[in-house]
C-alpha cells in the first residue's frame, strides 16, 4: 500500500507517542484536525496503525515478576505454505508474545513470557518442540531491560558535569 507524505508522518508521530492529540498532529503536520482525523481514520481502517500500546517496566511493580524469554526456533518449512503453518500454530500459543521469520542460524525467533523458568521450560519441552516441523530449538532469559522499542529504562539523572571552581 502506498502512504502519502502526511500519512507516513502521521504513522510515525503515532508510533513515537500513541497518546498525542489529534490537534497537535494536525499542528505537526500542517493540516486541518478534521482532514487529520480523516487521515487517522484510514490509517487505522487499512491496519498500518494497527494496535495503540504502552511500555510498562514491570519490573518496577512489586509481586509482578515473571520470566520473559528468546527462544530461536529451527524448523523444517512445508511446501506450498513455507514457514507460515508452523508460525501460525506457534503464534496461538497464549504464551507468545512475538514472533519473527528470522534470516541466519535459525528461522523463528519467538518472544514469550511466564510466571517461572519452569513454566518457560514446560512450555518449550511440551508445546514448541513437540510440534513436527520444529528441528531444534535454543532458550534465552531475559535478566535485565534496558531499552524497548526505543524507549530507555532507568536513565541516571547524575549531573556528568565538571565541577569548576575559582
Amino acid at each position: 500500500m502506498k502512504l502519502t507524505d502526511k500519512e507516513i508522518e502521521i504513522a510515525e508521530i503515532l508510533e513515537k507517542d500513541a497518546r498525542i492529540s489529534d490537534e497537535d498532529i494536525a499542528k505537526m503536520i500542517g493540516e486541518d484536525l478534521e482532514k487529520t482525523k480523516e487521515l487517522i481514520a484510514k490509517l487505522e481502517e487499512v491496519n498500518v496503525v494497527v494496535r495503540y500500546t504502552s511500555i510498562v517496566d514491570w519490573s518496577k511493580v512489586e509481586g509482578h515478576e515473571g520470566v520473559t524469554a528468546m527462544i530461536d526456533v529451527k524448523v523444517t518449512p512445508k511446501r506450498g505454505v513455507g514457514f507460515d503453518e508452523v508460525a501460525q500454530r506457534i503464534y496461538r500459543f497464549k504464551e507468545v508474545k512475538s514472533l519473527y521469520l528470522m534470516s541466519g542460524a535459525y528461522d523463528l525467533s519467538v518472544i514469550i513470557e511466564g510466571k517461572s523458568m519452569n513454566e518457560v521450560a514446560r512450555f518449550v519441552s511440551e508445546k514448541l518442540s513437540t510440534l513436527d516441523s520444529v528441528i531444534s530449538t535454543t532458550t534465552h532469559f531475559i535478566l535485565k531491560q534496558y531499552k524497548h522499542d526505543g524507549t530507555i529504562f532507568e536513565q541516571s539523572d547524575d549531573d556528568k558535569r565538571i565541577v569548576v571552581s575559582p
